[in-house]
């Protein structure tokens, strides 16, 4: 077993990581390397969703709408029923870190970097 071992993560793709570079599989390799449950969002790889932090948005003010992209990210992420968050961004933590407290689930979840997750593995 390893310091994750049974736990339930979920990846959020990074629009730059994913769309903009086609990068997918790379990181659910570095995670399945966890020993983890890997559970993906409904929309993810191809059809991810920002999570709201794209073209500088996380520094101005919501637009309207019936929802903030990060919470409405945060929600999917959530269906999956996670342990923990992943994404390879700052930003993308970041917004979903927001998220999650915004569902008060802080206590719960974890948001992490993927970096993160390898530096905290025991057995890498």
């Amino acid at each position: 077993g390893g310091t994750f071992k049974g736990k339930r993560i979920t990846f959020h793709d990074p629009c730059y990581l994913g769309r903009a570079n086609n990068v997918y599989e790379a990181p659910r390799n570095v995670l399945e390397k966890l020993d983890i449950e890997l559970s993906e969002m409904k929309s993810c790889k191809q059809k991810g969703l920002c999570c709201g932090a794209g073209g500088a948005q996380m520094f101005k003010d919501a637009e309207k709408g019936d929802k903030e992209i990060n919470i409405k990210r945060t929600e999917e992420a959530l269906e999956t029923k996670p342990d923990i968050i992943a994404a390879g961004c700052p930003f993308c933590n970041t917004m979903l870190s927001d998220g999650i407290k915004n569902k008060k689930k802080e206590d719960e979840i974890e948001v992490l970097d993927i970096a993160e997750l390898i530096n905290k593995a025991s057995d890498l």
